[in-house]
C-alpha cells in the first residue's frame, strides 16, 4: 500500500512539473516597463494630449529567425509560398531559402526580418501576446542603461543617430548583442526597427472620429513646427519611418517583439 502511494505521488509530481515548464518553452523571457507618460511627437492644438501608460510586459528580446520558424510550421498559412498577398509583400520571409529552411548566412538567433504587421500579430497572438503600442514602445525604448529617461542624456541619443545613420545590415547579429537598458529590456536600438501595434496612426491628425485627413506639412519643410520636442532627431526618425509603411510591407531591417498586458 505504501509502495502504490508513493508511486502515486510521483506520478503527480512529475506531471506537475512537466506542466510547469511548458509556459518556459513556448513565450520567450519579459520584462515589465513602469507605467509613465508618452508624449506624442506631434499635437493638433494646444492643449495637454499626454497619454498615460500602464504598466506592461515586454518581451526581453525581438523575436528571432528561430522562433517565427516554429511559429511557420505550426501554422502553414504563414509560410512564405503560402501567405496571402494582402497580407505580405514578396519580400516576405525573402532571406530564408524556402518554407521551412533559413538562408545560407542566417543566423538563427537574429532577429527575423522580412515580416509584415499582419504577420507579427499573427505570431503575438498565437502566444497570447500582442504588438506593443507606439506609447508603450516608446516608453521602453526611451531607457537607456541606467535611466528610463535616456532621452535626457545626449550622448545617448547621439548613439541611436549613429546607429540609424549606418546602413542596415543583411547578416545580423543574434539578440542580446547591443546593451541591456534600465528595464533589463535588450535591443530597442540598435540591432532592428520595430512593428508596433498602431503605426498606422502615424499619419492621421486630430481626433479620430472627427478627423481622418493626413497632415501633409509633417513632410515638407515645416515639419518640426508643432512638434512637442524638436530636438528628439531619433523620435522625427522613427515618426517618418512608420508614416512610410503599410501592414503588408516588409523590410530586412524592420522586425518585432511581444508585450501583453499585467492582469
Amino acid at each position: 500500500m505504501k509502495t502504490l502511494i508513493n508511486i502515486s505521488l510521483f506520478i503527480l509530481l512529475t506531471a506537475s512539473i512537466v506542466y510547469a515548464k511548458k509556459p518556459s518553452e513556448h513565450i520567450p523571457d519579459m520584462v515589465k516597463i513602469s507605467a509613465g507618460t508618452y508624449t506624442p511627437l506631434y499635437v493638433n492644438d494646444t492643449t495637454d494630449q499626454s497619454e498615460k501608460v500602464d504598466a506592461f510586459l515586454i518581451d526581453k528580446y525581438p523575436v528571432t529567425n528561430k522562433e517565427f520558424l516554429e511559429f511557420v510550421k505550426e501554422n502553414p498559412k504563414w509560410r512564405k509560398s503560402n501567405v496571402n498577398k494582402l497580407f505580405a509583400d514578396e519580400r516576405y520571409l525573402s532571406h530564408w531559402y524556402d518554407d521551412l529552411t533559413l538562408g545560407k548566412n542566417v543566423n538563427p538567433d537574429a532577429p527575423v526580418t522580412n515580416i509584415s504587421w499582419f504577420a507579427a500579430k499573427a505570431y503575438a497572438e498565437s502566444l497570447g501576446k500582442r504588438l506593443p503600442t507606439v506609447a508603450e514602445w516608446e516608453l521602453a525604448a526611451q531607457a537607456d542603461e541606467s535611466n528610463p529617461n535616456g532621452y535626457a542624456n545626449p550622448k545617448y541619443v547621439a548613439r541611436i543617430l549613429e546607429w540609424y545613420s549606418k546602413p542596415s545590415s543583411k547578416n545580423l547579429p543574434a539578440v542580446g548583442s547591443v546593451f541591456e537598458n534600465y528595464y533589463g529590456a535588450y535591443d530597442m536600438h540598435g540591432l532592428v526597427w520595430e512593428w508596433t501595434s498602431d503605426f498606422f496612426n502615424a499619419l492621421v491628425s486630430g481626433e479620430s472620429r472627427a478627423d481622418g485627413g493626413i497632415n501633409r506639412n509633417l513632410f515638407c519643410g515645416t515639419g518640426s513646427v508643432g512638434a512637442t520636442d524638436f530636438t528628439n532627431y531619433p523620435a522625427f526618425m522613427r515618426f517618418a519611418f512608420r508614416s512610410s509603411l503599410k501592414a503588408n510591407y516588409t523590410t530586412e531591417s524592420l522586425g518585432f517583439r511581444c508585450a501583453k498586458d499585467i492582469n
